[in-house]
C-alpha cells in the first residue's frame, strides 16, 4: 500500500471541499448553533446566558447527534458511486493506484474536511467562552469536540460503505437518509418501546449493550458520563452501568464503528 498515493487522493478531496466553501459553511453552522445553545440552552429552566460547561455540553450533545451524522452522510454518500456515474472512476482505476488506496484516500480527505470544519466551528465557540472557563472545563470541552469528530468519522465510514454498494446516486442518497432516520430517530424508540411493552422484564440487562450498536448512542453515553452534572440531566445514566461507561471502552467501540464499515467498503470494492 502506497501512502503517498493515498495522500494525493486525500489532498484532492480535502481541497475540493475547501474551494467549494463546504468547510466554511459547515463551520459557520456549527459556530452559530453552538453559540445560541450555549447562551439559550437553559432557557427552559428560566435562565438565559452561559451557566456552566456541563449544561452547555449537555445541550450541544443533542445538536451534534442530529447534525453531524447528517452532514457526514451527505458528505460521503457519493464518494464512489458519484465517480462511477460521472465516468471518472474507470479513469482513476487506470492510474497506478489500487482500489484500497483510492477508498482510503477519499475517506481520509473527506474525514479531514469534516474534522477541520468541526474544530473550526466548535473551537471558535470555545475561544469565545474561554474567559468564563477554567482549565478543567476547557479540557472537557476539548473532549466533547474530539468525540464529535469520532461520531462524524463513524457515519462517514457508513456513508462510504453505502456508496460502494449502491447502484446509483439516487439510491445512495435514499439509503443515507434512511440510515440517518434509523440511527438518530428510530433506533432508540424501538429500544424504549420494547422496554415499555415488556415492562422491563425482558431486555433490561442487555439494554446498555444494545446501545453500543448505535454510534450516536455511544457518543451520547461518552459525553453523559464525562461530567457529573450532565449525568443528572439524562435518564440514560440510571440504566447504564458505570463499568461499561469507561471512556476508553466507549472510545474503542467508536473506533470499531469507524474501522468496521470502512473495511467492509474496501472488501466490497476490491471484488
Amino acid at each position: 500500500m502506497d501512502f503517498r498515493q493515498i495522500g494525493i487522493i486525500a489532498g484532492k478531496e480535502f481541497w475540493d471541499r475547501i474551494r467549494n466553501r463546504w468547510v466554511l459553511a459547515v463551520g459557520i453552522v456549527f459556530t452559530v448553533f453552538a453559540l445560541v445553545i450555549a447562551y439559550f440552552g437553559a432557557a427552559q429552566q428560566g435562565a438565559v446566558g452561559f451557566r456552566s460547561i456541563d449544561v452547555t455540553i449537555a445541550s450541544l450533545v443533542s445538536l451534534v447527534i442530529y447534525l453531524i451524522p447528517l452532514i457526514a452522510l451527505i458528505l460521503g454518500f457519493d464518494a464512489i458511486v458519484g465517480e462511477r456515474e460521472r465516468g471518472s472512476l474507470d479513469l482513476l482505476l487506470t492510474l497506478p493506484i489500487t482500489r484500497k488506496e483510492l477508498i482510503l484516500g477519499k475517506y481520509a480527505g473527506l474525514a479531514g474536511a469534516l474534522a477541520f470544519s468541526t474544530i473550526a466551528g466548535f473551537g471558535a465557540v470555545g475561544v469565545i467562552l474561554s474567559p468564563q472557563l477554567n482549565l478543567n472545563a476547557l479540557f472537557h470541552y476539548a473532549g466533547f469536540m474530539g468525540s464529535a469528530i469520532l461520531l462524524g468519522f463513524a457515519f462517514l465510514s457508513l456513508a462510504v460503505m453505502l456508496s460502494v454498494f449502491a447502484a446509483d446516486r439516487t439510491r445512495a442518497s435514499g439509503l443515507a437518509i434512511g440510515m440517518w432516520f434509523f440511527f438518530v430517530l428510530v433506533f432508540d424508540l424501538l429500544l424504549l418501546g420494547a422496554l415499555v411493552v415488556t415492562a422491563g422484564d425482558y431486555g433490561g440487562d442487555i439494554f446498555p449493550y444494545l446501545l453500543l450498536l448505535n454510534p450516536a448512542d455511544v457518543f451520547r453515553v461518552l459525553n453523559v458520563f464525562s461530567l457529573d452534572e450532565v449525568r443528572t440531566l439524562y435518564g440514560l445514566a440510571t440504566v447504564f452501568p458505570e463499568a461499561l461507561s469507561n471512556p476508553a471502552t466507549l472510545g474503542g467501540v467508536m473506533l470499531a464503528w469507524i474501522v468496521g464499515p470502512l473495511a467492509v467498503a474496501i472488501w466490497r470494492f476490491e471484488r
